[in-house]
């Protein structure tokens, strides 16, 4: 570590250690967010990590990469591709942060075989709930070290984190299998999952129409060479949807860097929403002029301003097998809500608040996005019914969208006397709990006019009241 780390981590130690001699809950400020619920933070009630954003060091013998929480994805792909390597697991949106993802479980089309970004951690850096400072790992506080993983910030705060690396290469080689059902699109990923390849995703545009889409890390062209990551050039996701509609198996080469951010233009398909909301022409020469505000970051400001995410539904949910046709088949009657896409997953039981913290050989993600749905009171309504149905069906779901389980609920889904345990054990019992961080308790109007101005002008930013 640093000295410059050290100085940071220790001014850290001091503030979290004040909180809780004053007894005073806080919240974790890194000057972004990735979450699509609509933040507000306490000037006196908050510990800024934003000076936490550097890559430490890559260890290229090891194939292993230590660095601070608030590095986005970005840059930590930029630092490690330097040496050849890069992280197993990448989140497609290049301003997810690596703590973020640890503690809000971020996966990824390759987490068939290396589960959450937590799970391609070594171990962790940790500031206790009194501030005190320890290293979390498999071997040395192993409940903590799993307990972190998904646990939205409720039992300390991330300092530090190894992560693995494996070997990069120059392209990924993409092909597209036609699928006409549910079933056949779960079977195919199973299949493709079982085989070790590198990268499984999937796409319903309606109840008889989706692919399934297979990516092979090679240093070999086949079939066409796209990049998906220039203001001219098409977005990932209506590649897909083009591909889909010829009904053939194509298969196609990106380039690494742009294959990992491919849906940071577009943030898959909620801009092209946006352009129907706002009556702009959806076609390649508009989406060329409007790209700089097109891609995740700044349609993340947008939306934290608009608050228009309480008037659109945004739900990840992960699910055993068994459940994945059952859900789909209620989605499809309930909503007819299209496209739907997601992965499988490796599970990791020993993460009980983690999203693939169940027991099962796999699990699969499921991103339901995009039905706008007004008023409030029926939106809300239609995010219950969505959350009882995942509920039933013995899934999770990701705590980066709304949630609005009663307490009762919560608790149902989630080992309340373990995770009290935890906190106790931790010093974290003064911090908001995980439930009470991470449910929607408030109405926000929504302005998107007001999120577009402020997002253009540059003068969006995260609410902090005094």
């Amino acid at each position: 570590m640093t000295s410059k780390h050290a100085i940071v981590v220790k001014n850290l130690q001091n503030q979290v250690a004040k909180y809780y001699s004053q007894k005073t809950p806080f919240r974790v400020y890194h000057g972004s967010t990735n979450s699509t619920r609509v933040l507000t933070f306490k000037r006196s009630e908050m510990v800024d990590v934003s000076d936490l954003n550097n890559v430490i060091s890559v260890d290229i013998e090891k194939q292993t990469v230590i660095v601070e929480p608030n590095v986005p994805m970005d840059k930590l792909v930029k630092a490690t591709l330097k040496h050849g390597l890069v992280p197993p697991v990448v989140p497609e949106f290049p301003g997810i942060t690596i703590g973020g993802a640890i503690q809000g479980a971020a996966a990824e089309t390759s987490s068939h075989k290396y589960g959450c970004v937590s799970q391609t951690a070594n171990w962790i850096e940790y500031i206790l709930g009194d501030g005190s400072l320890v290293k979390a790992s498999p071997q040395e506080h192993a409940d903590l070290f799993y307990g972190a993983a998904g646990s939205y910030g409720s039992l300390g705060l991330i300092t530090a984190t190894e992560i693995q690396l494996i070997p990069a290469t120059k392209y990924v080689s993409v092909t597209h299998y036609q699928i006409t059902s549910f079933a056949e699109g779960i079977k195919m990923m199973k299949h493709y999952a079982n085989l070790g390849t590198d990268f499984v995703e999937w796409y319903m545009f309606s109840k008889d129409r989706g692919a399934v889409v297979v990516g092979t890390m090679t240093n070999k062209i086949q079939g066409r060479l796209l990049r998906f990551s220039r203001p001219q050039d098409n977005w990932y996701f209506l590649y897909i949807k083009e591909v889909a509609a010829t009904g053939m198996q194509i298969t196609d080469s990106i380039p690494l860097k742009d294959y990992l951010f491919r849906f940071n233009r577009g943030a898959f398909w909620a801009a092209e929403i946006g352009f129907k909301d706002y009556n702009i022409p959806f076609n390649r020469i508009m989406r060329f002029l409007f790209d700089p505000l097109l891609r995740t970051r700044k349609l993340y400001q947008v939306l934290q301003e608009s608050a228009a995410s309480q008037s659109y539904i945004c739900q990840d949910i992960m699910l055993p097998e068994s459940g994945m046709v059952p859900f789909l088949d209620y989605m499809d009657k309930e909503f007819n809500m299209y496209p739907l896409g997601g992965c499988p997953i490796k599970p990791e039981p020993r993460s009980p608040l983690q999203c693939n913290g169940i027991d099962a050989d796999i699990v699969f993600n499921l991103g339901v996005y995009g039905l706008r749905v007004e008023p409030y009171e029926k939106f809300v309504a239609a995010n219950r019914q969505i959350e009882a149905k995942t509920n039933e069906l013995g899934g999770k779901k990701w705590f980066y969208s709304h949630n609005y389980y009663s307490y009762e609920e919560f608790w149902k889904v989630y080992d309340k006397t373990w995770y009290d345990k935890l906190r106790k054990k931790y010093k974290a019992t003064s911090l908001p709990d995980i439930f009470n961080r991470t449910r929607v308790n408030e109405k926000y109007k929504v302005q998107k006019r007001r999120g577009v101005i402020k997002t253009v002008l540059g003068i969006a930013k995260l609410r902090i009241v005094d």
